[in-house]
């Protein structure tokens, strides 16, 4: 049994090693999330200081080190680069499927972990995740693993034992603190009370217990912070609170939304294991083990917890939905292990639901094509509004042409494995989440990179090509991380380097290079006539200011 268990988990390391790894560095970084980490470990390299964060030299309060540090150890394995960048969430991937195999060998058996893993793989924006560079996979597999670590304290009845599993759950959610802040603890506590509250307040727990989990949580969450304070930083401390607060109660930096924007996202994005979960929250006999039952229950708290916490703050970005990833996915399994076991059925609204997702997202790889071949009749027919979106249409970005074919064969794929009413319940099942693989996979290596082609590529190639000469660089009338990472910016000798009245109007000691979006550059060209336009191209303007002008 043993051995088969090794096997198991060497194969998942192997399968898991050959999706995530491979082509990692293939795409320039995304602004914002991927090149703000990215060059915050950049700057800890450049500058050798790795206990504050940086952004453009001076402290970035917004984010705990933990991520920061991974991305620097790689970097220093691979040298400075989009591969190494995203490298720790590969292990991070390789790493949440051996937990996944693992949780759910304990909770049910060897083939049940093996289906959690497949259905986790094989769901769009979970594997997709694996793929990027930016914190979230490592802060949830962290939450996730506190959870579980109480979840079973609640269960042991030996001292040893949950002596252990409350040391644990400080740990794992200590990590979490240091990885994405504080939010972490406000997560656990929530889902924790929640339970407790279901319980009748009934959970017993040791106060010694208590101090364990805490004194685990403070110096694993807390040291860092701690370091900041004695170094004479109390400063970053609070503005980071300060960051954490306003980033709960409003719409940072535009990022807002309709009020159900994660039940969409996580509807559409963790397909197809979203359809199969759906049968999950529908009042059931109780008919598992207590030690399953439990867990469903803690995996329906965290859900929620998570879910309705995130559709309360204002701020609404993709990846703060992230964590519900866990309970969908293991929801999901749940219902296809009860069908494997003719407990179940597949529902007829359950077929249509996979077939009509199917064809929604190959739809959308279909249209991209479309647009591109139509692009001059669209642009010439005024649908589009923003002309920032207009310029970065008119790119000229290279497709081979058969990229749509993507979208089709995910669709008939699909189709096929529902249609042939001779094929097996099961083999509809697999074959929908491996075609879903496919589908991510085959997206992420030849539909992303033309995307970074229309919407930022022409900005980055410019940073790119200035990197050696003696010069500043800034944005203007736009937020962006590209112009530090890519044009490799070294620390600024003279102190007013980042004061943009200065760069626009000053003195300057060196010439100054600034890229607008064209949304705005008749603003700053009519008000600064000693900007000098270079070219424009894709939405954006480049221009230069010159010594003594």
């Amino acid at each position: 049994m043993k051995d088969s268990t090794r096997l198991i988990q060497l194969l998942i390391v192997i399968a898991a090693s050959l999706l995530f790894i491979p082509f990692l560095g293939h795409v320039n970084l995304f602004d914002w999330d991927e090149i703000n980490f990215a060059e915050a470990a950049r700057e800890m390299i450049v500058t050798k200081n790795y206990l504050t964060v940086q952004i453009n030299y001076l402290p970035f309060w917004e984010k705990p080190p933990l991520f920061i540090w991974m991305q620097v150890l790689s970097m220093k394995v691979f040298g400075i680069n989009e591969f190494a960048a995203r490298f720790p969430n590969a292990i991070c991937g390789i790493a949440t499927l051996l937990v996944l195999f693992r949780v759910g060998k304990r909770l049910i058996g060897n083939n049940f972990g093996i289906l959690w893993v497949l259905v986790y793989t094989g769901s769009i924006l979970p594997f997709f995740y694996f793929k990027s560079g930016i914190i979230d996979p490592w802060f949830n597999l962290f939450i996730f693993l506190g959870v579980y670590c109480t979840f079973k304290y609640t269960l042991v009845n030996q001292e040893d034992k949950k002596k252990l599993f409350a040391v644990l759950s400080g740990f794992f959610i200590g990590l979490g603190i240091l990885t994405k802040g504080p939010v972490a603890l406000l997560i656990y506590l929530l889902t924790f009370g929640v339970f407790s509250a279901i319980k009748m307040f009934k959970v017993k727990i040791k106060f010694q217990h208590i101090v364990f989990f805490a004194i685990t949580l403070a110096f694993i969450g807390g040291f860092w912070f701690i370091l900041q304070i004695l170094t004479g930083n109390f400063s970053i401390i609070k503005e980071f609170f300060v960051y954490q607060i306003r980033l709960l109660s409003t719409k940072d930096a535009g990022h807002g939304g309709f009020f159900l924007y994660h039940f969409v996202i996580l509807f559409f994005g963790v397909f197809p294991a979203s359809i199969f979960a759906l049968r999950s929250f529908r009042r059931e006999k109780k008919e598992d083990h207590e030690f399953v039952h439990e867990f469903k229950n803690w995996m329906m708290i965290l859900f929620w917890t998570v879910l309705i916490l995130f559709t309360l703050v204002k701020t609404k970005i993709v990846h703060y939905s992230s964590l519900c990833y866990f309970p969908l996915t293991f929801f999901g399994a749940y219902i296809i292990f009860k069908m494997h076991e003719n407990k179940q059925t597949l529902s007829r609204w359950m077929k249509y639901l996979i077939l009509g997702i199917s064809v929604f997202w190959g739809l959308i790889v279909v249209g991209l094509q479309l647009i591109v071949l139509n692009k001059e009749r669209i642009i010439a027919s005024g649908l589009i509004k923003d002309q920032f979106a207009v310029g970065n249409l008119q790119a000229d970005v290279v497709w081979s042409g058969y990229e749509f074919l993507i979208g089709i064969g995910f669709i008939a794929g699909v189709t096929l494995l529902f249609c042939t009413h001779r094929l097996k319940q099961d083999l509809q099942i697999a074959g929908t989440f491996i075609l879903t693989i496919l589908f991510t996979y085959s997206t992420l290596l030849f539909i992303v990179p033309h995307i970074e082609g229309y919407s930022q590529h022409a900005a980055i190639e410019f940073y790119k090509e200035k990197q050696n000469e003696d010069c500043y660089m800034k944005t203007l009338g736009f937020k962006s991380y590209a112009q530090l990472y890519y044009f490799n910016l070294k620390k600024p000798a003279n102190p007013k380097a980042w004061d943009d009245q200065w760069l626009l109007s000053g003195p300057i000691d060196k010439p100054v290079y600034f890229v607008i979006k064209n949304t705005s550059s008749k603003e700053y060209l009519g008000k600064y006539p000693q900007l000098k336009v270079l070219y424009e191209g894709n939405g954006f303007v480049f221009v230069k200011r010159n010594i003594n002008e």
